[in-house]
């Protein structure tokens, strides 16, 4: 049998109660879309029992499925190009599992991208129900005005594209970076669908920790804006360190200053002391993603893979 036209990619973490309404869902999903679906389940070293419960579930179902465990947690942008990098179809769409994301959403992204018209198709937030919303709004904007300008005003969560597009995609071998902004820097012809964001059903697994290195990967990986502030910072330093010191041997030659003070002195060495330390830590953070990526190691590692398909079950 010829592969589905259609994929759909789920990354699985700390999902196990939306498991069921998660299966409902994708199998409404797959009687909307014209070429058949198949669906890459990719358990992404998930704490609770998401693996288990779905092996159970899945062979009752008609779904074409594949169920492909990381040998350990790999963050879900590593989870979503696996299941990218496994995609039999033509087209390949991303959700969440926790079904924040209308479920239409899915299926008008797979029919834009069968009409030709497009490359990339993503949802982009007009509203969003639940905790963050002010911090995202303030980060995203921030994003979109220093780093890149392409991005929605409140990010991507859920998009689709052709094959081609994850073809350029999965080939950038960049570790320590953010997909959605890869997703972008690449090009093709792209459309954003509005959509309102559902409640989280649950306690999110995007925790500050995750956020910080989200933020950190967003922003080395795609522009040199740190770098080039850390120079400006310098130079400002300079100019002061400039204007300070001749306002000390003005001081010093009217008489003014007969001791040395100790205060300024101390403020000089905090203050250029604390340059250095930003300095460095911003050009480690840099070196650092380019030692990574030349180490050659891989973005993740998949352990296991098992296949449901409707024909094995009917035999």
């Amino acid at each position: 049998m010829s592969p589905p036209q259609n994929s759909l990619v789920v990354p699985v973490y700390g999902n196990s109660r939306s498991v069921e309404p998660l299966l409902d869902t994708i199998e409404g999903i797959e009687g909307q879309v014209e070429g058949g679906l198949e669906t890459i389940f990719v358990i992404d070293g998930s704490p609770d029992d998401s693996r288990e419960k779905l092996l159970a579930a899945l062979p009752g179902r008609t779904l074409t499925a594949q169920v492909v465990d990381h040998a350990r947690n790999f963050g879900s942008f590593a989870a979503i190009r696996t299941g990218m990098s496994r995609a039999r179809g033509r087209y390949i769409a991303v959700m969440a599992a926790d079904l924040q994301e209308p479920p239409e959403l899915v299926v008008q992204f797979l029919r834009r991208l069968a009409s030709g018209e497009v490359d990339v198709v993503a949802g982009e937030r007009a509203s969003r129900d639940d905790r963050g919303d002010t911090a995202s709004s303030l980060y995203w904007s921030l994003y979109r005005r220093f780093i890149m300008s392409e991005i929605p005003t409140g990010g991507v969560d859920v998009f689709a594209c052709n094959a081609a597009v994850r073809d350029v995609v999965c080939s950038l071998e960049s570790v320590h970076t953010s997909l959605v902004a890869q997703l972008f820097w690449v090009g093709f012809r792209r459309e954003m669908v509005p959509y309102d964001r559902r409640p989280s059903p649950g306690p999110s697994g995007w925790t500050f920790r995750r956020k910080l290195r989200y933020l950190s990967d967003s922003v080395f990986a795609f522009t040199d804006l740190p770098v080039r502030a850390l120079w400006l910072i310098g130079l400002l330093g300079l100019a002061l360190g400039s204007l300070l010191a001749i306002a000390v041997v003005i001081a010093k030659i009217s008489g003014a200053i007969s001791v040395p003070g100790y205060a300024a002195t101390v403020l000089l060495i905090v203050f250029f002391g604390s340059i250095n330390l930003v300095g460095l830590g911003i050009i480690g953070s840099y070196v650092l993603r380019a030692y990574e990526t030349v180490k050659g190691r891989p973005g993740s590692i998949v352990s296991d893979v098992t296949s449901f398909s409707p024909d094995d079950r009917d035999e």
